[in-house]
């Protein structure tokens, strides 16, 4: 019998990781700013995170540390529902050529 996973439970699944170990983006907001946060490649230092719906993003570590203060810099084509909605696409996909059951 075929398990049929949807989207939604994915992305639940990758969020009981710690942040570190999520291979998935996800939101969060603080004081009333959401953001969604990018899981950090392997090459990098630090996690990204991008303002939900402006150009903008800063390091993980200074969001957690400074909430909607932290430091954030303009981004030339790249908001947070972008990085959620290219991450919601690429798992669509990967459902319907059959990679997750």
């Amino acid at each position: 019998m075929r398990v049929v996973i949807d989207i939604d439970t994915i992305f639940a699944l990758d969020r009981e990781q710690p942040p570190a170990e999520r291979s998935l983006p996800w939101e969060d907001n603080c004081n009333g700013l959401a953001v969604v946060v990018e899981p950090k490649p392997h090459w990098a230092n630090d996690l990204l995170v991008y303002k939900l719906t402006s150009r903008e993003y800063c390091c993980y570590r200074d969001w957690t540390e400074n909430g909607s203060a932290a430091r954030f810099i303009g981004h030339v084509d790249t908001t947070g529902d972008d990085v959620m909605m290219k991450a919601r696409g690429m798992i669509a996909r990967e459902i319907a050529d059959g990679l997750w059951c």
